[in-house]
């Protein structure tokens, strides 16, 4: 295996300057999608590095269940620095487990919070809560049901007709998008490994502006939009339920006034390769590739040397 293992470790160091690209360059869905795809790659190979460097780890500890063999000189000898590598695997893999599950349970249980809120009220693709402070929401569908936009009377109370037919036409988006799959797999990579972080906000961003962009193309005036968000901004002030794509909480606002105020984005769905931004977007799809086949090489050269010493 070699030094190559270790890549998929490192490798998630160029996120910062793919994301902020991305952002500035790209149709806000094709970096979204883009950077989803890039940060789960990154964030699997990741995860698959520690558990192939901790296999050799635990193989070294007394009294583990592995067969002895795998502790062998000769099957150590495939992990540059496996004692130190070895073990400190252990609890940073068990980190990562511990973080994700977090993520995961504090997603279902957002959810499972804004369904109860629903109950009680018609099945409608719009759920108004009689709720004097300002939000709104779109809740993905579940089992039986379909997606919702998720409105609070307050909310309601300081948009005008035509900024409410705004905000309704960015929730959509989200639900039409399925937004919420796209932002729970970039948390999960950036949990998995934390220098996806970048990656995690910039697909938080990339989604709210895409949501943006459909928005204004529904109604016919980019202007509204950027209206309604800023409106809606100041009255939540921040809040709300962080989980689930929220109209004026995820993404700097100003930015997404800003974008929505000049020219739309460019509809080329990738920029010419021979240029800096797309030189650096090539660069990332190689990045990814190659921690990839790093991750497949490490784990089949680790299962064959295994396989070869564990006696029959």
């Amino acid at each position: 295996m070699g030094l190559l293992v270790f890549l998929p470790l490192v490798l998630p160091l160029t996120a910062w300057p793919v994301a902020r690209l991305a952002e500035h360059h790209l149709h806000p869905r094709t970096a979204t999608r883009l950077l989803t795809a890039v940060a789960a790659v990154l964030g699997v190979c990741s995860t698959l590095c520690l558990a192939l460097l901790m296999v050799v780890g635990t193989a070294q500890l007394p009294g583990n269940p592995l067969p002895d063999a795998w502790s062998d000189p000769e099957v150590r000898a495939v992990l540059p620095y496996d004692e130190i590598a070895g073990r400190a695997a252990i609890p940073a893999l068990l980190a990562v487990v511990a973080v994700c599950g977090r993520v995961l349970l504090r997603h279902r249980g957002v959810r499972r919070r804004a369904a109860r809120a629903l109950a009680g009220l018609p099945d409608r693709p719009v759920a108004v809560l009689p709720d004097p402070s300002p939000y709104a929401y779109a809740l993905p569908a579940a089992t039986g049901r379909r997606g919702r936009v998720v409105i609070s009377r307050g909310m309601l109370a300081r948009l005008g007709p035509a900024e409410r037919r705004a905000l309704f036409a960015h929730e959509r988006a989200h639900l039409t998008g399925r937004h919420d799959r796209l932002l729970l797999v970039a948390r999960l990579a950036a949990a998995a490994n934390p220098f996806l972080r970048p990656l995690r906000t910039a697909v938080t961003y990339s989604a709210e502006r895409w949501a943006d962009e459909e928005a204004a193309v529904r109604i016919g005036s980019r202007r509204v939009v950027a209206r309604a968000i800023g409106r809606a901004a100041l009255a939540s002030g921040g809040a709300g339920p962080a989980p689930l794509t929220a109209f004026a909480v995820a993404g700097p606002v100003p930015r997404r006034v800003a974008a929505l105020l000049g020219a739309p984005p460019a509809p080329r769905a990738w920029p010419p390769a021979f240029t800096a931004v797309g030189l650096a977007l090539w660069g990332a799809l190689v990045g990814a590739v190659v921690s990839a086949l790093a991750s497949a090489n490490s784990a089949v050269t680790l299962y064959a040397v295994l396989k070869a010493a564990t006696p029959l």
